[in-house]
């Protein structure tokens, strides 16, 4: 089986966790030994863990896993049970005799679908850590992206359906950059032809166009819909902390793309960037990749999302 996802790099391992009763769940990476990491945090309405910590000038260097969960901020405990497995494992930065294991956690706001008492916990980090697997990343209504709605901020019945989506790109010579990101943005997601492939819906299913719907909203507050897009660029090139988050930086211009408006106000979009370190490579290089990757990703968790509850999936 043809692996185009993120798994396909040495030592990552992706697992997730859902409720169907809350339409909710998490989704872990976990890194290889020596996994330098870097993120880059555009959203007007972030919720993040450990971020500060991947920027360069601060001592860490290495990640030992990424959390993406749903649950809107209550979801960033679902990084505690990624810590309990990670610390069962002896994994995480020395500090004798203990070990503390890094990791960086964002959050996407899905409490508008199923029940929003259910919500990402420390237990779902933990089992989503059981269940993580080299194998091709499951897409679509799993994990993080099991309650992604894009452009919601008319209701659900208007909205389209969201999910987690992966993508993998091989530059040659072993040398790879894929992404993972869990896709509940406000804007519309485009295709590679530049229509509208998710977003708010005119009553016959058609699409409206997000910047159209905005102009007429220029001088007023918009509805706060609780969407963002969070994702990881994955590369086995080595990178310094500098370089990494250069290329979490360059892969917003992937998210950009694909998506039409986005870092928005209403958005949390945080990237980050995670380099295992086989192989010499040109950051830019990498950084230019991870974007087309970051673009391929988002459509890829738009066409593997189906129907849940009144959201309907991109092609019904």
């Amino acid at each position: 089986m043809t692996n185009n996802t993120i798994t396909a790099i040495n030592g990552i391992r992706v697992g997730h966790t859902t409720s169907q009763a809350g339409m909710t769940g998490c989704t872990v990476i976990l890194c290889p030994p020596n996994t330098i990491g870097g993120v880059d945090q555009r959203g007007g309405a972030p919720g993040t863990r450990e971020t500060d910590l991947l920027r360069p000038m601060h001592l860490v260097e290495s990640v030992h896993a990424i959390a993406l969960s749903g649950g809107s901020a209550y979801g960033l405990s679902v990084a505690d049970g990624v810590m309990r497995y990670c610390e069962e494992q002896g994994i995480g930065h020395p500090v004798p005799p203990f070990v503390v294991p890094i990791v960086p956690t964002a959050i996407l706001m899905d409490l508008y679908m199923g029940d929003p008492t259910i919500r990402p916990n420390a237990d779902m980090g933990y089992q989503a850590c059981l269940s993580a697997t080299s194998d091709p990343v499951a897409q679509g209504n799993i994990g993080a992206g099991m309650g992604c709605r894009i452009g919601g901020i008319f209701g659900n019945s208007s909205a389209t359906k969201g999910g987690l989506g992966s993508s993998l790109i091989d530059l040659g010579d072993g040398l790879l950059v894929g992404a993972l990101v869990a896709v509940n943005a406000v804007g519309d997601v485009i295709d590679e032809s530049g229509a509208i492939m998710g977003g708010i819906r005119n009553p016959d299913g058609s699409f409206m166009d997000m910047m159209t719907v905005m102009r007429g909203m220029a001088r007023m507050v918009l509805p706060a819909s609780g969407n963002t897009v969070i994702g990881t660029i994955v590369t086995n090139a080595k990178l310094t902390k500098e370089g990494v988050n250069k290329v979490a930086q360059m892969a917003h211009d992937g998210l950009a793309r694909a998506i039409r408006p986005s870092h928005t106000m209403f958005d949390g979009d945080t990237v980050f960037g995670l380099a295992t370190g086989e192989i010499e490579a040109n950051v830019s290089v990498i950084g230019a990749f991870g974007a087309e990757a970051m673009a391929t990703a988002i459509r890829n968790a738009v066409r593997s999302a189906t129907s849940l509850g009144d959201v309907r999936a991109w092609n019904e």
